[in-house]
């Protein structure tokens, strides 16, 4: 008999069936038995039969067993069917859980720490399980999109000769006989690609920023979804392109991911043809008006919170763009308004008071990006393999990054990136 998952079996109405998995709880009353079997389908009740010979005192929770049993209706148990075990067969023995996995009212008040330092258990509750199955919808659906605006998926090297970003918050490594970083961002690659007459690419890769933070928004490992294309007008085909890509990752994860957003209590954003924009300027304005100082020349965490805050009241969008930061504290290769040369052509996307996309419109002419390496005190010598491309032919261009890990907690409504993360490298966390 072939292995069945609990949700396809839960469908067999009075058929035998075979299921294995791991014991999520077990409840022992005087007239009957109850085991709760765990798969990737979910969760099924099943009853042992009283007359199968099965000593219940011999199984614990978390051993992975085996089983057969016929499927009966039972409006009471979920999926409104259990299975009548027949027999029952230990796989594998557990000792006890570090952890009240199949409890979430108890897990939700346990210390992220130890979540983390006992990830491979604790991924198997459930409600932390729907964390990394809407995640990997996000992913699908990501890819999918942008394969069908004719995008090509490429992977870039993670060991980089040197910094995209000028050289700042870099992991050095030892490569042989050089110094080596850790890439903080594909950028390049992206680049190169465009250039190469790919025209349209994406990547979803880890990036590495040595960044000394210790916040619920930062990590200094994660997830890039990135992607760049060639031959737009401005900066605002980027954003075009990504309203529409984030409306299809809405709805694909609201359609394959129900179960997961309900024990999240979460629902995904409504996305229409436009998400809402304000300039750097106007941002600046409507958040100092509301009695809060900025830094200057960027927002800071409180500040894209309250900008979130207004739109949501003013338009009903729970994402906003800021576009126009000042072209200084942008990268060195990010594009300028022709009418306004301390404004570059970049934008960030909030999404329910976090920062979850940078991107822009990048700088296509070889000594123009030159220049601007040199105005920021770069040697364009070390540069050299990025500047080729543009040596030869780079037609206008820009792309974004979106974080995988910050976009999957802010869906789901949680309070620290690192429980979006499978397994996350912090300042301290190297393990497990």
């Amino acid at each position: 008999m072939q292995r069945l998952l609990s949700s396809e079996a839960l469908k067999r109405h009075g058929e035998a069936v075979r299921l294995a998995g791991w014991v999520h709880n077990i409840r022992d009353f005087r007239e009957v038995k109850f085991l709760i079997l765990r798969d990737r389908g979910g969760l099924v009740q099943t009853v042992i039969d009283p007359g199968a010979r099965i000593d219940m005192t011999r199984i614990g929770k978390e051993y992975v067993v085996e089983l057969e049993g016929k499927v009966v209706p039972e409006p009471r148990a979920p999926g409104g069917a259990e299975v009548h075990i027949g027999t029952l067969k230990v796989l594998a023995r557990a000792h006890e859980p570090p952890l009240e996995i199949n409890r979430p009212q108890v897990l939700a008040k346990t210390h992220l720490d130890k979540i983390l330092d006992h990830r491979p258990i604790s991924v198997r509750a459930l409600p932390i399980r729907a964390i990394f199955k809407v995640q990997a919808e996000i992913i699908r659906a990501y890819s999918e999109y942008l394969r069908s605006q004719d995008f090509t998926e490429f992977k870039s090297s993670k060991i980089v000769a040197t910094g995209t970003e000028g050289g700042a918050n870099l992991f050095q490594i030892e490569y042989f006989e050089r110094q080596a970083y850790l890439a903080q961002s594909p950028q390049f690659y992206k680049q190169t690609m465009v250039g190469s007459g790919f025209e349209r690419v994406f990547e979803v890769g880890p990036v590495y920023r040595a960044e000394k933070h210790e916040t619920s928004r930062h990590i200094n490992e994660y997830t890039s979804l990135d992607f760049e294309m060639g031959f737009i007008r401005d900066e605002q085909d980027v954003i075009a392109m990504q309203v529409g890509l984030l409306r299809h990752i809405s709805e694909e994860v609201a359609r394959t991911c129900a179960e997961e957003l309900k024990l999240h209590g979460a629902k995904v954003p409504v996305i229409g043809d436009t998400i809402p924009q304000l300039t750097f300027k106007e941002a600046v304005q409507l958040v100092e008006a509301s009695g809060h100082r900025l830094p200057a020349g960027d927002l800071d965490p409180e500040a894209e919170r309250r900008l979130c805050d207004w739109t949501l009241k003013k338009t009903g969008s729970e994402l906003v763009y800021v576009v126009g930061f000042p072209l200084a504290h942008r990268p060195m290769y990010t594009y300028f308004r022709e009418d306004d040369p301390a404004t570059s052509r970049s934008f960030d996307l909030l999404f329910r008071g976090l920062e979850i996309t940078t991107g822009s419109q990048r700088i296509h002419d070889h000594d123009l990006l030159v220049a601007k390496m040199r105005e920021r005190g770069l040697d364009p010598e070390l540069y050299q393999s990025y500047l080729s491309i543009f040596k030869h032919g780079m037609p206008p261009h820009g792309g974004l990054a979106i974080g995988l890990e910050r976009l999957t907690m802010q869906v789901l409504g949680l309070s620290n990136v690192k429980e979006a993360t499978l397994f996350p490298r912090d300042r301290h966390r190297l393990e497990p």
